[in-house]
């Protein structure tokens, strides 16, 4: 079986890859019943066997209120001492939040969230959230009034970005749907011996659909005549019937990729140097510690307007950083020095603008400070392996 490739394309721009393999398995969202190996009190954290290569690393901080409630603390106090809430050989469900990177071991949590199309169930969490996407205060507050009405007691719900346009009727049905599968998995747990897999996280085409098939996306394509009819069968199981018109079979004789002209942009993720259209560039230079992006100007600036023309392609530089970050799946602490301005409401538009294009990304980004030597901060959720990464693990060919 061959690899599968899902590409995010904006205005012929690729935004976002992602990659998946039969032959390396992806266990981000399993669920399991597992068995505590042991309890490191100095480091606030434990190991759980779930019957995989490498065992889960639980920290201390992803001990859910359940848990803390039962064993007498109380969970708005902070988290408590680990050898006080586990022992090794105790049973526990808890779910893979992230995947292993290089040599170290998969991350685990006991605070259980199971995606939907419309909501994030949580069902060992007491919270409600809503997703910073949703701008409208009225949207937000009719969204928790819902979740409210829903949800058992300690159970908790973040609504998500398509929830926004969602009836009640559909909101309902997307909780019940995750109730029901919270419910199954709490059964299998009660019947089964640990280490054991108790839910499957869906595979990488679903999981986009899921999530990212909104009504701005004009239309899905696909190459493959086995995996079109999987996504209509996904579709009307998802209640998302009114989103199969926009999925398209290609026949064309060039590979999908080729003929839409990704695979040149995928190969420019190996380049340290991303030209911008302005005739400037960005150079991208990955550490340990950070990530550190300098932006140079054309050639031709000093024979134009010179504060027009650098705060140009600051503003540029600036949509095409947040793009990279995306693209790149880069992480962490992020430095970026941009062409050195005089004006400050220069210095204004560009923050705006950072953060205008950052509040784009779906994972947390975000804008933190403008320093003293004129670098503008930036911090990027970790989300797994960058691009590069996994590329070089994966062994694929860019």
């Amino acid at each position: 079986m061959k690899r599968t490739r899902v590409a995010i394309v904006e205005d012929d721009k690729l935004m976002e890859i992602y990659y998946a393999h039969p032959t390396q398995e992806n266990i981000v969202g399993n669920i399991y019943k597992g068995k505590v190996e042991d309890v490191l009190p100095g480091l606030g954290s434990a190991f759980v066997n779930v019957g995989e290569k490498k065992s889960l690393f639980l920290s201390k901080g992803e001990i859910n209120d359940q848990i803390m409630i039962e064993k007498g603390f109380k969970p708005w106090h902070g988290a408590a001492p680990i050898n006080k809430l586990l022992h090794a050989g105790q049973t526990l469900t808890l779910q893979v939040r992230r995947g292993g990177i290089g040599s170290k071991n998969p991350q685990g949590t006991t605070k259980i969230s199971l995606p939907g199309r419309f909501w994030v169930f949580l069902p060992t969490e007491d919270r409600l959230g809503v997703s910073r996407r949703v701008d409208s205060v009225r949207t937000q507050r009719r969204l928790r009034r819902i979740a409210r009405d829903l949800k058992k007691e300690g159970q908790g719900m973040i609504a998500r970005t398509a929830a926004q346009t969602a009836s009640k009727e559909e909101l309902t049905r997307d909780y019940e749907l995750l109730a029901q599968t919270w419910e199954s998995i709490e059964s299998a747990a009660k019947s089964s011996s640990a280490p054991q897999l108790l839910y499957k996280g869906m595979g990488l085409v679903q999981t986009i659909l899921r999530d990212r098939l909104l009504p701005d996306v004009a239309e899905v394509i696909v190459d493959s005549e086995f995996f079109y009819e999987k996504i209509q069968y996904f579709l009307d199981y998802m209640h998302m019937e009114d989103y199969k018109e926009r999925i398209s079979l290609y026949e064309g004789k060039d590979p999908l990729f080729q003929h839409h002209h990704l695979e040149e942009q995928i190969q420019q993720t190996q380049s340290r140097r991303v030209p911008l259209d302005d005739g400037g560039s960005i150079v991208i230079d990955e550490t340990e510690a950070l990530i550190a992006i300098d932006v140079n100007t054309g050639g031709d600036v000093q024979h134009r307007n010179q504060r027009t023309a650098i705060l140009n392609t600051n503003l540029e530089a600036a949509c095409e950083i947040a793009r990279q970050l995306r693209l790149r799946q880069m992480s962490g602490i992020v430095v970026v020095d941009f062409v050195d301005m005089d004006d400050a409401k220069d210095e204004q538009a560009l923050i705006d603008k950072v953060k205008e294009e950052l509040k784009k990304d779906r994972i947390s980004a975000d804008f933190v400070d403008l320093t003293g030597l004129g670098l503008v901060e930036i911090t990027r959720k970790r989300a797994g392996e960058s691009l590069a990464d996994m590329l070089e693990s994966a062994q694929f060919e860019a």
